[in-house]
């Protein structure tokens, strides 16, 4: 059974050492997992999204229709060269709302901590990713 990626992040931060860490990441090497790193920690990643934190209701952790494992796709509309160029900020700003609204609340705040350019969990280092993840990050 595939983990969710707050689940992920959640065992990465509690893990005793280096190596528990990276094998963490290798076990859950699934797209939304390397989004989430790549969008924090990548410089060359750029958000066209606005600064701060936007009015989204945050769902029940009970009741989240999708999950991040699905919505992660649409990260391509929010991105520097991605598919949503032509999209008005509005509507991209729109779309991001409805991934927060639709998801998970821990795994919104790792999307949100994305797109603000932290490191999603403590005691994650490039160092740790390039070893799970050779080439993820430039």
């Amino acid at each position: 059974m595939k983990l969710e990626v707050h689940e992920v992040f959640d065992a990465i931060s509690k893990a005793k050492n280096r190596e528990d860490k990276i094998q963490i990441l290798k076990d859950n090497n699934h797209h939304a997992v390397r989004d989430i790193i790549k969008g924090g920690m990548d410089p060359k990643v750029e958000w066209l999204l606005p600064k701060g934190r936007p009015p989204f209701k945050a769902n029940i952790p009970e009741s989240a229709p999708s999950s991040l494992l699905k919505e992660n796709r649409k990260f391509t509309y929010f991105i520097k060269g991605g598919v949503g160029k032509d999209i008005t900020p509005v509507k991209r700003e729109s779309i991001f709302i409805g991934v927060l609204e639709s998801i998970h609340p821990a795994d919104a705040e790792l999307v949100l901590n994305m797109v603000a350019k932290k490191i999603p969990v403590k005691g994650l280092t490039r160092k740790i990713v390039q070893e799970a993840y050779p080439g993820l990050l430039s």
